[in-house]
């Protein structure tokens, strides 16, 4: 074809070779944008979705008299979610990002203005399912004692501005860690490819911070006198099978978090495919290695192996939120190592938020802000650099087992001082306003009658039996039964 030839001069009907060629590209390349727009709005669905696995796994976590309220909360989330990162969250995470110069946050597109095709459009749809999974993260930790007034100012703080001054920091193009910067911090910048970091440790430390604040469940660590308990006392869960069926949604969900971080489906199916085999090897890894580590080491204290699935699960979720910086950047190998270290991050990190009396009612802290920490810091020693080449990445600086060196590493360790830092800055003072004006904890005795009657007009489940002159009238049908076709005899004739 004659290389200057103008294919904006093409008729709509080709007659030559290079207008066939010109029509042919432009097909190719329609073709490529709706597949890659389709692409990421099933991926900004599937991760939509794990709202449900999120509000199944704290359902059947806390107790009955508990769950209309949790529900609400799951489901406030997303809409706190949407309309936060609609009006301001979008543009301070990515409003005017050129990469032109680093700056501190966006300051563009505020209430979606300025957006004009598609693509705009389906780009923020999928952002904002990852806010939303941010902001959910703390629904269970706070769940049974937490006021419906504080969730909401929370939820909407935090997916309006908390997340997104995060987001922008590590993923946008102007940000200032942003690997995607033209010039990254220290000429790489922090890889969190799906955001162990970004979403998980924003989330799970949030979470820690209310918790920290809020105070434990009434009856957890202490007795009525404000004593401590020789030992913490445990709620069983209500329902184990919600738990099982919100850990496997979550699971499934994750397929649309990391492949889908791709953004696209043309030229990025290498990439996508290595994201969903180390996310399905690290969530394995780690239900298995928190599961027995858990059992042999209850083995040696008591002499009897159980088997926990609450520690299975968790652990399968740990090795989740472990592998999401690195799916792109990581053989499969390690993927599985990186699993197995989650699996133990989750089991470790759990026993220590108990001996320091921190109350997490479904275990989030442990599985999001300590295995998402974990996640970002295996990236700086595991990503292959082949990989990271495929991924767009700065090979020369990969993973410090692979002979980067420590640069990466040191960038990790960076990024997460930086969201540790700017969490705590925010929410810090945040949440202890909500508590001295009285908003955020529920009164005792709402408490203890559980916040569904107290707060939500009654019991999510309706246990309430038949009446009992009802069943005494069942049981004396019951006892003539049968002999009703006994009729006394008929007087005879004679008589």
């Amino acid at each position: 074809m004659n290389s200057t030839f103008d294919c904006s001069m093409a008729p709509e009907v080709p007659t030559t070779v290079e207008e066939l060629t010109c029509y042919v590209d432009s097909s190719v390349g329609a073709l490529a944008t709706s597949v890659d727009g389709f692409y990421l709005l099933w991926a900004g669905a599937t991760v939509f979705l794990m709202q449900a696995g999120f509000a199944m796994l704290c359902a059947g976590s806390i107790r009955s008299k508990n769950v209309k309220n949790i529900m609400l909360k799951n489901l406030l989330d997303a809409c706190a979610g949407a309309l936060g990162f609609w009006s301001i969250g979008y543009a301070l995470a990515y409003g005017g990002s050129d990469g032109t110069y680093t700056r501190f946050n966006g300051d563009q597109n505020f209430f979606l203005r300025g957006f004009e095709t598609g693509g705009d459009y389906i780009g923020w749809f999928f952002q904002f399912a990852f806010a939303a999974t941010a902001a959910t993260i703390v629904a269970g930790t706070v769940a049974e004692r937490c006021k419906m007034s504080a969730y909401l100012c929370y939820s909407l703080f935090l997916t309006g501005v908390v997340y997104p001054i995060v987001v922008h920091a590590i993923w946008a193009t102007s940000g200032f860690i942003s690997a995607f910067n033209p010039n990254p911090f220290l000429g790489v910048g922090m890889v969190d490819f799906a955001g162990s970091g970004v979403v998980h440790m924003t989330g799970g430390f949030t979470a820690l911070v209310a918790a920290a604040i809020l105070g434990p469940r009434k009856g957890r660590f202490y007795d009525e006198d404000g004593n401590a308990l020789e030992e913490p006392v445990s709620f069983p869960p209500h329902s184990v099978a919600l738990q099982v069926l919100g850990t496997f949604i979550l699971w499934f969900g994750w397929y649309g978090f990391n492949p889908g971080s791709t953004l696209m489906a043309s030229g990025s199916e290498d990439v996508a495919a290595l994201c969903a085999v180390n996310t399905t090897l690290s969530a394995a890894a780690g239900c298995v290695t928190a599961l027995f580590v858990d059992s042999i080491l209850g083995k040696m204290a008591s002499g009897e192996a159980e088997y926990d699935l609450s520690m299975a699960m968790n652990g399968a979720l740990g090795g989740l939120v472990g592998i999401t910086a690195g799916c792109s950047v990581c053989t499969p190998g390690m993927s599985v190592i990186i699993g197995i270290i989650s699996g133990l991050v989750y089991k470790f990190s759990s026993a220590l938020l108990v001996k320091l009396k921190i109350d997490d009612a479904v275990d989030a802290v442990p599985v999001h802000f300590f295995c998402g920490m974990w996640g970002c810091v295996a990236v700086g020693l595991f990503a292959d650099p082949a990989k990271m080449d495929t991924a767009g990445y700065n090979s020369d600086l990969c993973g410090a087992f692979f002979g980067g060196g420590g640069t990466l590493l040191g960038v990790e360790i960076c990024g997460i001082l930086f969201i540790i830092g700017w969490i705590s800055v925010i929410m810090i003072p945040f949440f202890y306003g909500l508590k001295v004006a009285g908003l955020f904890r529920v009164d005792p005795l709402e408490e203890d009658v559980g916040l569904d009657i107290s707060h939500h007009k009654g019991s999510a489940y309706d246990i309430s039996g038949p009446k009992q002159e009802d069943v005494d009238e069942l049981m004396v049908r019951r006892s003539q039964h049968g002999k009703s076709g006994v009729s006394s005899p008929e007087p005879s004739a004679e008589a």
